[in-house]
Formats: C-alpha cells, sequence, structure tokens
C-alpha cells in the first residue's frame, strides 16, 4: 500500500496513536518504540497532518509535502491579546467583585 492510500484511510485514533509514538518514543499503552518505527510514526504524523488538518501552528507540512513556517509578524496577530489596561479603559467605574462561595 503507498503512502497517500494509508493516509487517506487512517482514522484519527490511528493518527493520535502514531502522534503520541513520534512524540514520545512510546505506544499509548507504554511499549518502547524502537527507532524505525518512531520514524516511520513520525513521517505517518507528518503526512496525515498535511492531507486531513489546517493547522496553525508555526511549522507544518503543507498539501504539497513542503515545510510551511509562518512569520513572527503572522505569529504576533494570531496570539495577540487586548492589554489589561485596554480592558480597563472600557470601563473605568468597572473594578473586581468577589461573593462568598
Amino acid at each position: 500500500m503507498d503512502l497517500n492510500n494509508l493516509v487517506a484511510n487512517m482514522t484519527t485514533e490511528m493518527y493520535e496513536r502514531l502522534k503520541h509514538a513520534a512524540e514520545t518514543g512510546r505506544w499509548p499503552d507504554g511499549t518502547e518504540v524502537d527507532g524505525p518505527q518512531r520514524d516511520s510514526a513520525m513521517q505517518l504524523t507528518m503526512a496525515y497532518q498535511a492531507m486531513h488538518l489546517d493547522n496553525d501552528q508555526m511549522l507544518t507540512i503543507g498539501a504539497d509535502g513542503e515545510i510551511v513556517q509562518k512569520s513572527k509578524a503572522e505569529l504576533r496577530s494570531q496570539f495577540k491579546k487586548p492589554s489589561v489596561e485596554k480592558k480597563c479603559k472600557k470601563d473605568p467605574e468597572d473594578i473586581a467583585r468577589f461573593t462568598d462561595l
């Protein structure tokens, strides 16, 4: 079976197991993964991500198999959060209130 057919027929559960093995070096049941298994798990994980996931991480594998890297500006805009000062300026009369639980 070729890689594309294998990845096209993978379930999400299979992907999660392979991802866990590639990241930790162990299968979810705790059994150790040997070198060739880990390499295969990594390859299948990357192929699955490229084919099935719309990922917003800094480094991903695109559908064409190329590495896609976001710029610092793209990451900043993605994770930009309003500052505390901006939140406080919306309503200066708003204060923290605590109640008995």
